[in-house]
This record gives C-alpha cells, structure tokens and sequence, in this order.
C-alpha cells in the first residue's frame, strides 16, 4: 500500500517536473524566438530626447520657442525626489526592487482579467517596460508587444542603472497638452519649476500618464481629482509623505493654468512676429527643420526689443495713413451669426476663435469686437475681454467713404481701438503692405525686422521674402560702378532724351519731372534721380560691369545686364538691399547680415557666432580703462574705401537738398536713396548713419499703382526718419568717416566746375578726389546715345512746353510735369 501510494506522489512528482519544464522550455523557446530581432537598448545610453529650442534676445530675454514636442530635457539629479515619488507611486512602486519586470503585477493583471472576462485590461508595466515601450516597440496592447516589452527591459537593467532609467522615463513621457516630461508639464499646468511643486501638483503631474486625454483638468476635473488623491494615497502608503501632509494636501482642490487658477507661461512670451519667424526660417534651412525643432538650440538673437517695436510702430503709422487716405472700408470679412448675437456669451464665445490679428499695438492696443447695433450716430460693438457695449461715434469714421449704415451691419466682427472718454474707434488692417529692416552696418547685425502690418493677420515676411522692384534705390550700384572706372563726383553726364530699340519695341524713358537739364554733374544726377543721366552712365560704364557690382554687393545672384535694370527693374528684396548699403556706409567692407548672434546646443556648447573678429587687447592687463581693444577682421574689401566714401557723399546730398530732403531730418549726417518704380507700385527708400542703416518698401501684394503721390520719399521717408530719431537717440551717430589717398576740391555743384577753396554759397559743395585727380572737367558723357531736338519724344515735350535756362546757361524747352502712364519702366524717383 504505501509503496502504490508512494508510486502515485512519483508519478505526481514526475508529471510536475515534466509539466514545469515544459513550460519552461515553451517560455524559454518564445522568449528566444521573440528576443532575436529586437531593437537595440544599448543606444539608451546615448538618447538625446526631442527639446525645444528657444530665442533670446540680446537681453537675455525669452522671445520665442520652436518645438515638435514640447519638452525641457532634465537631467535625473535636478528632479526632486518629491516628483520622482509621485510618479513611481502611480506608475511602478516596485521601481527600486524589480529586474525590469513585475511578476506580481502581472499575475494580478491577468487574474482581473480573468475576473471581469477581458472587460477590465489594465497594463502592469513597470517604468523600465513603458521606457521600452515609448522607445523602441509600438503601444499596441498584444501579448507579443508585451513580451518584446519584458525581454528589453531585463536587458535594459543590465545595461543602465536606475536613475538613468527614471531620467529616460521622466523626460519622455507624454502628459498632455503637447507637455513632455515632467519639466515641461510643471511649466504647462501650473507655470511653476518642478523645484516649487507641492505633493499634490507632483501628483495630479503623476496621474496623467495612464491617459492624458482623459484627464483634463477641466473637462475631466472631477476624474482626475479623483486620480490625483489616488496617487496622493500611494505617496503615503509607501512612505514618501506623512499621514498629516497626506490629509492637508488631499483636501486641496484642483489648480491648473487651463482652470485660469495660475498665469499661463506664456503670457510672459511676445506674441510671435516676424523678426523670431524669420530665424526659424532661416535655421531651418541651415540645419534642418527636424534639427531646429527637436535640437533644444539656445539662439541668441541680434534683436533689439526697443527698436523692434519703433519698427512696427513706425512701418504701421504709414501703412494706416496711407490706407485711410483712400477711405475705403473693408473689414476683417468675418460675421458672427445672428442667433449668436442675443446671447453674449456665445458671441463672446465665437468671437474667441476668430482667427483675425490680435498682435497690433498702433498707438495701443487694437481689440476684436463684433457689431451689436448700427445707429446714425453711434456703433455699438461687443468687444473681446472688453465691455458688451462699447461705443464708436460718428466722428471716428469721417475718414471713411459713406455712413455708419454703409458699411457695417450686425453680426459683423471689426478690430477696435480705445479711444477717449470711454469710447472706441474701429480699425482696418491696411490692403497695402510693406516691410522694414534696420542693421549695425559695421557688423550686419539686423536690429530691427518688421515683414508686414501684423504677422497674425499674415506670415508672409515682405522684407526678406518679397521680390520688389528696387526702383531709382537701385541706382547707387551704377554710380558705384562709375567711380570706380575713374568716374568723379563732378564728371559731367548729358541729361538729355533718348530712345533705345528692343525686341518690345522702342523704349522711350523720362525723368520723373518729364523735364531734361542738359550736362549734369554725377553728384546731381543722384541727388535728384535723374533716370536719363543713369542710363547713359550705365551704358558707359557697360551694362556686365554694373551687374557684376549689383552681384558683389549680394543683390542678385545673377542680374540681367539690361539697360532698364540699371533703373531698378529686377526684383530683389529689401534685406538684400539694406545690407547692400551697409557696405557702403562702413567703407566698402563686406557685410554678412544675421538675425542671430550666437546658437549654442543642448549641452551648451557654441556652434556658431556671427562675429569671428578677433580681440588682442582683451585679455591684456595693462590696458586702460577708458581704452578700446584692437579688433581684427579678415572681412573681404567689396569696393575701394574712396568710391565708398565719394557714393556716400552724393548720397548724403540726396537727403541735405534732393529727393529726400523734405522728409528726413536728423541730427546726425545721414545719406539715403529714394525709389519709386513704373506708376507707383513700389515704393522704397533705404539710409544710413555712421553706424545704423535701415530700408523700408511699401507697396501691395500684388503689385498695382498706388496712385498719385506716391513715391518713395513720401510714403518710406517718413518711415525711416520716424524710426532713426529713435535710433539715433539711442545709438547716436557722427561724420562719415574720411579715408586716407584722397583730398577735398570745391565744386560747382549745378556746372562741375573747380572753385578757389574760399568759395562758399548754395552752389558749393567740396567734393572728395583721389590723389592726382585735380576736379577739373576734361569731357561730358553721352553714354553714346544721339542727343537732338528731333527725337519724337523730346518733340512731343516741346510742343506742350515752356522755356528754361538750364545748369550751364542754354536756353530750352520742357514740358509739363509728367502724368502716372508717362512713367517708363524701373526707377523713377
């Protein structure tokens, strides 16, 4: 008997044997067939997570961030243990125990499983499973997935420690509103540091994982509370708080930024503008968008704030002037619908969402509003985070064409200003555009950026991606080229009608006053725009030559050697521009503009800076305080320091007496050059000081006259002398710096003629020679072209004109002022 029962415990004994080894063996045979070709862990070690990359100004201030996934990558030993606890309370308490693995938790996951026959299915991953998970396998619920999962975590327990997992996990896990890791989850909920966090923030932090989307803090502020005191309850279970601080802080309600408890983060960001969008676009390009976007770059931009808003400010008062001058009302062309209207906070509501610039600050901030009521005398509009029932007066639209009634209606939504004694004004984001930069021109450092009236209404930067005709603003290459063929400030060039075949037919230019002034000095031709004078000059100097300066100085890659491009008809951009004149405002030097100072990487290492000038003195001892170190640059000479010199005297002349001189007047000597293309589509004018340089174009998208008046020294000068008195308040200014191998001579300025060096009146003006040049006038320039009365076009001029006496005593006939359709193609004035 007891050897038949000791026969049946063996054979009990032996079938269990047999059975646990072969479920080993089947275990070991999946756990073989499914480790063989999985991904590698070991490249853990070197992750760099996807961070945001952000922009200061030169201040140091954060003005922008750009990322795919918003994250700040934190390194384990910053995160406090408080958080830490949180998460592994909620998530994985056996952290500090297991080998990649729970046993426990997953025979109590299936067990619940079983138990409510697959309609419960909870996870049981540890933090090292989920790491995998995240990193290297889908997030599909499989019993495969599950033991690849398994598998790469004992592997990956072997390979890094804890903390180095748990810095894996805390900066990778997603927790909602586009917030990875806990770093930037903290910033997103309760615009705190993770150092400032109480028990219960760590763990409402701590609660989302499991699912974020389900867990909002206020469409599911209830659930998540619920959650929250859940985690707060393993906090204490496991010994990480006290049973005091677990009752004190379980009593504490929800806070979140989304329940408008705390001051989101980002109100202490500007609003995006095109100076920041512009370095995206750029960085973009020159590492990569993945790179820009994940990279965690530290971008230190040449912005000056207070500059930047002058900008604006200045850009927008033109395009508003010129906007209401036509007195036309528009609109945003957005409505709200009129079941809306009766209930404010629906129409508060819809009004929210209407996507319509909010980034306008002219003189102060303008406001979205929506048209409640339409009276003879007075608009009353509802207006976002203002009154419902705000008040426009009749007084305020005596710019508009026709009344209230005309051009408003109900349910319409405006943009609104306040105004005086509680009342509003109602605004317009201008049809017509235009774009603004302002640069150091010693170092192309850009200063200042406006592409348009407002980046919110659009993104489209005008200054650095719209291709504009240049107009007369283009002429300084052609006088450039001329003086350094051997041309002078007082070399006389014929100013008189010209006609020129083409394959288009016969091309006929003018001058601007329709008026032709005989020979002229080279100083006058720029000063006053003369289009005829440039065009023999080019054709003198040849048309290659003047491309090949146009291409030197970075204003086109490859310009057409027309004759009419000699006038400013090709396009190109204002950056390119503006830069273009800080070579001539520094000497000739070549200058590389930037947006950006300097980008360091994630870990803090430079890996660009714009100014590769070296210091000698910096580092010395012996130098005295008030001393100035000696920088040494290496930058290219673009052209010859005198040409630079002489070009930015006769370009100081435009603004002392020429096309600009009504507009702008600074305390400083200031030189420029007014454009206006073919019938006032594009309107430009470009100037510099000793040390700041700025350019400012205005015309419409597409490009269509923009009628009479129109011309670069009046709609851009303004502009540009709004900015600079800000400018020069702030950076100062001095005389133009003279270069040595060359001498001063009085000339006639109207004749070119040498004066005695006593001389002294209107007529005066000193010009810079070089050595050996002695100013006096050896021949006059025709550029080639016939010069007679029996052109058709000088005949056309004579029969409708009246009789002069031109710069050198010649009596002739001109005509009238020249209409909008007489103006020829390029540059005008």
């Amino acid at each position: 008997m007891i050897r038949f029962i000791l026969s049946i415990f063996g054979a009990i004994f032996s079938i269990v044997t047999l059975g646990i080894f072969m479920v080993a063996l089947v275990i070991g045979a999946v756990f073989w067939m499914y480790g063989r070709d999985l991904p590698s862990h070991e490249s853990l070690a070197q992750y760099k997570p996807p961070t945001i990359s952000r922009i200061y100004s030169g201040e140091g201030q954060l003005i922008d961030e750009f990322a795919q996934e918003r994250r700040l990558f934190t390194p384990s030993e910053d995160i406090p243990d408080l958080v830490k606890q949180a998460f592994i309370s909620a998530e994985d308490k056996n952290f500090y125990t297991h080998q990649g693995y729970d046993p426990r938790g997953i025979i109590a996951a299936g067990v619940e499983a079983v138990r409510t026959k697959g309609e419960t299915v909870r996870g049981a991953s540890t933090i090292t499973q989920q790491v995998m998970k995240n990193f290297l396998l889908s997030g599909d619920r499989r019993a495969e997935r599950k033991i690849k999962e398994i598998i790469l975590a004992t592997r990956l327990e072997d390979t890094l420690d804890k903390e180095q997992i748990l810095e894996l996990y805390m900066n990778e896990i997603f927790l909602g509103q586009n917030s990875y890791g806990v770093t930037a989850a903290a910033q997103t909920y309760f615009n705190k540091t993770l150092q400032e966090l109480a028990p219960h923030e760590a763990a409402m932090l701590a609660a989302m994982p499991k699912a974020p989307s389900d867990y909002h803090p206020v469409r599911q502020k209830e659930r998540l509370l619920a959650r929250r005191n859940y985690v707060l309850r393993e906090m204490n279970q496991n010994g990480y708080i006290d049973q005091a601080t677990y009752q004190t802080e379980v009593e504490l309600p929800l806070r979140s930024v989304q329940n408008g408890d705390f001051e989101s983060f980002r109100t202490a960001l500007p609003p995006r503008d095109y100076f920041t969008d512009e370095i995206r676009r750029q960085l973009s390009v020159d590492f990569g968008e993945g790179e820009f976007f994940t990279g965690g770059f530290t971008v230190r931009a040449s912005v000056d704030e207070e500059m930047q808003v002058e900008a604006a400010r200045a850009l927008r008062e033109a395009l508003q002037k010129y906007d209401r001058s036509r007195g036309k009302w528009r609109g945003t062309g957005e409505v709200i619908a009129e079941e809306q209207l009766t209930d404010e906070g629906q129409w508060r509501e819809a009004l929210a969402i209407m996507e319509i610039p909010r980034d306008v600050v002219l003189p102060t901030r303008w406001h979205p509003a929506v048209v409640l009521d339409v009276a003879d005398q007075q608009l009353t509009v509802g207006i976002e985070d203002g009154p419902a029932d705000g008040a426009v007066p009749r007084s305020d639209i005596k710019w508009m064409q026709g009344d209230f009634a005309a051009n408003f209606k109900r349910g319409d939504v405006i943009l609104v200003m306040a105004g005086e004694e509680g009342q509003w004004s109602a605004r317009q984001v201008p049809e017509v555009q235009g774009g603004f930069v302002a640069m150091d021109v010693n170092s192309g450092r850009v200063l200042a950026m406006q592409g348009g009236f407002s980046y919110q209404d659009t993104v489209f930067n005008r200054a650095t991606q719209a291709q504009r005709q240049p107009g007369s603003s283009f002429k300084p290459f052609v006088y450039a080229a001329a003086l350094d063929s051997g041309y002078s400030p007082a070399t006389i060039v014929v100013d008189a009608p010209i006609e020129v075949n083409t394959p288009q037919g016969l091309w006929r230019p003018k001058n601007s006053s329709n008026k032709f002034y005989g020979p002229t000095p080279l100083r006058t031709g720029i000063e006053q725009s003369r289009n005829l004078m440039t065009i023999r000059l080019a054709q003198e100097v040849t048309m290659p030559v003047v491309a090949g300066y146009a291409e030197r100085f970075g204003v086109y890659d490859r310009m057409g050697a027309f004759l009419a491009n000699s006038l400013g008809s090709e396009e190109t951009t204002l950056y390119k521009m503006v830069a273009a004149y800080a070579m001539f405002a520094n000497g000739g030097e070549r200058v590389e503009p930037t947006l950006v100072d300097r980008i360091q990487d994630r870990f803090g290492k430079t890996i660009y800076r714009h100014d590769d000038r070296q210091c000698l003195d910096c580092d010395s001892t012996w130098m005295a305080p008030d001393e100035s170190p000696t920088l040494v640059t290496d930058r290219a000479q673009v052209m010859d320091a005198i040409t630079a010199y002489q070009l930015t005297s006769m370009m100081k002349g435009v603004v002392d007496r020429g096309t600009a001189s009504r507009v702008v007047n600074l305390p400083v000597p200031t030189a420029g050059k007014t454009g206006t293309t073919n019938e006032s589509k594009d309107a430009w004018f470009i100037g510099f000081t000793s040390n700041i340089v700025a350019g400012c174009y205005i015309g419409y998208d597409r490009p269509r006259p923009m009628g009479r008046g129109a011309y670069g020294g009046t709609m851009c000068g303004p502009v540009f002398q709004s900015f600079m008195e800000k400018a020069v308040e702030k950076y100062g200014g001095g005389p133009f710096e003279v270069p040595e191998g060359g001498h001063f001579i009085k000339i006639d300025r109207f004749s070119g003629a040498r004066l005695p060096d006593d001389a002294s009146g209107d007529y005066v003006v000193a010009e810079f020679f070089r050595d050996g040049v002695d100013g006096f006038i050896d021949r006059v320039y025709d550029g080639g072209f016939a010069i007679g009365s029996d052109l058709p076009l000088f005949e056309e001029v004579q029969r409708a004109g009246v009789q002069v006496q031109t710069s050198t005593g010649q009596t002739v006939t001109v005509g009238p002022k020249a209409t909008q359709g007489d103006l020829s193609t390029g540059g005008l004035y």
